[in-house]
């Protein structure tokens, strides 16, 4: 067997197995197969304090493993296949094209604000303006793929769909407003010297064999599996208890209306929640029973992922404090207002 036919076998057993986790995905969504858990706080209740964790994570990965193999899978792929450079090239002015890519490819190219910090310095390194910079920085932590597949799965599809909304909306502002700025202008002016393209000959790249491409894209899915799971599996063993010994009372008394939007936006940003545990413990805490106990603040506590302190001491680095100040203040206010605004139209502040 020749080399050619090995590499199309090995492309073709890679396709059968996404072409099967995709398939899934649509089958569980034809059958309204929950990816949820369906247990309740009344049911871990009767169970020994060491069995909580353990009944709830088989509870949660019996259901949801479907959409976390799904999601990891195609975060793989687009990383891999989405045209990076082309993205930077667009991306090195101020002009509306810069922010619509940093809005729409942001969330496909990282799933974290820690993996968005690196890639934030390079594509600024590299000559992009910093408006479109801090959008990209902004957008993905806030509304990445898997956040938002989770979040529709675990909570509701529809807080999915204004996550988004709010998100991009607030990581645009952010972008334009200090694009704006004497010293956002300042830290563009500073790292695109010596990002100007060179006279040097072009050098055209050679993509690898389709096999090795894909190969490539699943072991960075089963990367990322391995960097966000463990603190995933964490979130959810904290979960479990949250759900059991949380008294409703006290969310309802302590964690709605104006002062619980507030609070929610407070500790789900600058005390940094690792991605997708900020959904798992958003759920334990304003979900009972099917019902979210406030709209609101549970969209606060979501949208608090960009202005955690831990990387924005990284960030800090590459675009100096007064940048970083001013972003956090814009995410910060921005999680404020579309929680209330949102609990007030839904009807649950």
């Amino acid at each position: 067997m020749n080399e050619k036919t090995k590499r199309a076998i090995r492309a073709g057993v890679i396709l059968a197995f996404i072409s099967i986790v995709i398939g899934l995905l649509i089958y569980s969504r034809i059958q309204a197969y929950s990816l949820a858990p369906t247990s309740t706080p009344i049911e871990l209740r009767g169970y020994p304090l060491w069995q909580i964790p353990i009944i709830y994570l088989y509870d949660y990965f019996s259901h949801g493993v479907i959409c976390l193999l799904f999601a990891f899978t195609m975060a793989g792929l687009i990383y891999e296949f989405i045209p990076k450079e082309t993205i930077t090239k667009y991306m090195a002015s101020s002009k509306a094209i810069g922010y619509g890519l940093a809005l729409l490819m942001a969330p496909f190219l990282t799933v974290c604000s820690c993996t968005m910090v690196p890639l934030f310095g390079g594509i600024l390194y590299a000559g992009a303006g910093i408006g479109p910079a801090i959008t990209f920085l902004l957008m993905a932590p806030a509304s990445n793929i898997l956040a938002i597949l989770l979040t529709g799965e675990l909570i509701s599809w529809e807080l999915a769909g204004v996550r988004v909304v709010a998100s991009a909306t607030t990581a645009l502002l952010a972008g334009l407003i200090i694009s704006k700025t004497p010293w956002g202008k300042a830290v563009e002016k500073e790292h695109q010297i010596g990002a100007m393209p060179s006279s040097a000959a072009k050098v055209e790249i050679v993509k690898p064999p389709l096999d090795e491409r894909l190969w490539t894209a699943l072991k960075f899915g089963a990367y990322l599996a391995k960097q966000i799971l463990p603190y995933f599996i964490l979130g959810l063993i904290i979960v479990g208890y949250l759900e059991v010994f949380l008294p409703e009372e006290i969310i309802r008394e302590y964690l709605t209306g104006v002062d619980g939007v507030i609070l929610a936006s407070v500790i789900g940003g600058p005390l940094y929640t690792p991605t997708l545990v900020e959904i798992v413990l958003g759920r334990g805490i304003w979900v009972r029973e099917g019902v979210i106990l406030s709209k609101g603040a549970l969209l606060s506590w979501l949208m608090g992922q960009p202005y955690d302190f831990a990387n924005a001491l990284a960030v800090s680095k590459i675009a100096k404090w007064k940048v970083v100040a001013t972003y956090m203040l814009i995410a910060w206010a921005g999680s404020v207002t579309f929680g209330m605004l949102y609990g007030l139209l839904s009807g649950s502040l």
